[in-house]
């Protein structure tokens, strides 16, 4: 039964989670065992890369690793999608401002003549074939994350002629975007099925949807897992102007949003991700569930061994914006320098974190009165100082809405006997999970948990801490508050 952190650690308090997206950059055993002694909490598997086979294993390896060193992880996997592609081309062509790129469906007859009027400098086809009806003329497309742009000129059934307004080099199978075009495509694919029954399989503890675009797509997983058994929490991906002009609908639904900055910030004007991903993080704060800030949060340091200027401002507003994680993606995949992007983060955190008002989040709605005694305990155990709140959870309700108060300064120690939940846990602000078996006597469960904080260092003796427990008064149980101090070891 292990804490998240091995009792050899120094128990520094770190509110703001790290995910890292494992590749060929951090997948062996010795760099998962480093970047997780680092201080990575949350694994993702991009299973845009990602076979499920890859999923069996590089599960079995990751706890195999946890389990060795003694310091847990969860598991994200992410589901690659419905996404627009190009196809395949023979070379790389080279695209200047003013050629014709055709877009041709892969339904179309090779033998019907062309039906647009046009000199094309290059044809390639596209992977949806609704994209002739969805788009009109005069619409942008981006290809290959934003590097080219252009303007429709024409289309038919089959067919669209699109001029290249900023020339660029195109390669095989390249992203599409298209900003502000309703796209009508299913929310899992087949080879998203197949990776979430291996994945589920795995027993993976997160899965993050991408491009979701309505509260709909988000059922569907969800239907998906129940009917698959999985305990799995749903993360789900804003990326595209739909998902953000139904964020309230979609964070009802789900567990947990990505503010997957990539697509996002090619579908809406970069000028407004600022302001998009603050509206976000308080949407999410405002309904006690988890936000993660993700892509290009230190770019450079997949060639660099430290990070921009900019990019530490941008960490550092994820921070003060409370955010419960940052992300790490291509830094970490095939980064040249994996751990040092890790420590950059872990530093930033360290730095920031201090400066924010410890102020409670005062936007969360809290609809049932446990949860405003969850609020109680967190005053408590600011005002108390050198403290921290206990709760015991097999739902994760309790620990959820704690990190979603956000009381700066204050660990959450979470316990649970519910081995899944103890690895979601690792994810929401400020909560320190630990796995433990709860006895039929609640005070033994709660000496229990003092014991194991003292033991691993989380606590010394002496040390005052809040307990959101129940009692039975009068054959009737009762949500309490209770102070209980951590006794020196006898």
């Amino acid at each position: 039964m292990m804490s998240s952190i091995d009792s050899s650690q120094h128990r520094s308090l770190r509110h703001t989670k790290i995910i890292a997206t494992l590749g060929p950059a951090t997948e062996s055993e010795s760099m998962l065992e480093k970047i997780i002694d680092a201080g990575v909490d949350v694994v993702r598997l991009n299973m845009a890369h990602g076979s499920s086979q890859w999923v069996i294993d590089i599960v079995a390896r990751i706890r195999r690793v946890s389990d060795r060193i003694g310091r847990h992880v969860a598991v994200m996997m992410d589901v690659k999608g419905p996404e627009i592609r190009t196809g395949m081309v023979d070379q790389p062509v080279v695209l200047n401002a003013g050629d014709v790129l055709q877009l041709v469906t892969e339904d179309a007859d090779p033998d019907t003549p062309n039906p647009l009027e046009v000199t094309a400098r290059l044809t390639v086809s596209v992977n949806y074939r609704d994209l002739p009806s969805a788009i009109d003329v005069g619409q942008t497309v981006m290809v290959d994350s934003g590097l080219l742009r252009m303007k429709v000129l024409a289309k038919s059934t089959t067919h669209i002629a699109c001029e290249v307004l900023t020339p660029g080099t195109i390669t095989s199978r390249r992203h599409i975007n298209l900003p502000g075009v309703k796209i009508n495509l299913p929310a899992l694919t087949e080879k998203d099925h197949r990776d979430l029954e291996a994945g589920i399989k795995a027993d993976i503890d997160f899965v993050a949807l991408s491009f979701v675009r309505t509260a709909a797509d988000v059922q569907t997983l969800r239907d998906f897992l129940t009917e698959h058994q999985s305990q799995a929490k749903i993360v789900s991906k804003i990326e595209d102007q739909s998902g953000v002009r139904n964020m309230h609908g979609i964070i009802e639904k789900s567990d947990g949003i990505m503010v997957a900055r990539g697509d996002l910030g090619i579908e809406i004007d970069f000028e407004e991700l600022p302001l998009v991903q603050s509206q976000l993080i308080q949407a999410c704060q405002a309904e006690g569930k988890p936000v993660i800030v993700a892509t290009h949060l230190l770019e450079s340091m997949i060639d660099s061994p430290i990070p921009t200027r900019a990019e530490v401002s941008d960490v550092s507003n994820a921070v003060r914006e409370q955010a419960d994680a940052v992300m790490l993606s291509g830094e970490t995949t095939t980064g040249a320098y994996p751990l040092e992007a890790v420590d950059a983060l872990k530093r930033i955190i360290s730095s920031i974190e201090p400066s924010i008002d410890s102020k409670l989040n005062a936007s969360i709605v809290l609809r049932e009165p446990k949860a405003m005694l969850l609020r109680s305990s967190a005053t408590l155990a600011q005002e108390l100082g050198d403290s921290g709140v206990v709760v015991f959870t097999r739902s994760g309700f309790l620990a959820y809405v704690l990190g979603a108060l956000r009381p700066r300064g204050v660990p959450i120690y979470a316990f649970t006997d519910n081995e899944t939940l103890f690895h979601q846990l690792l994810l929401p602000w400020g909560v320190e999970p630990f796995l433990m078996p709860f006895s039929e006597d609640p005070e033994q469960t709660i000496q229990d948990a003092l014991s194991m904080l003292r033991d691993r260092g989380w606590c010394a003796p002496g040390t005052t801490l809040g307990f959101i427990t129940n009692i039975l008064a009068d054959g009737k149980i009762v949500d309490t508050l209770q102070l209980r101090t951590v006794e020196a070891e006898t």
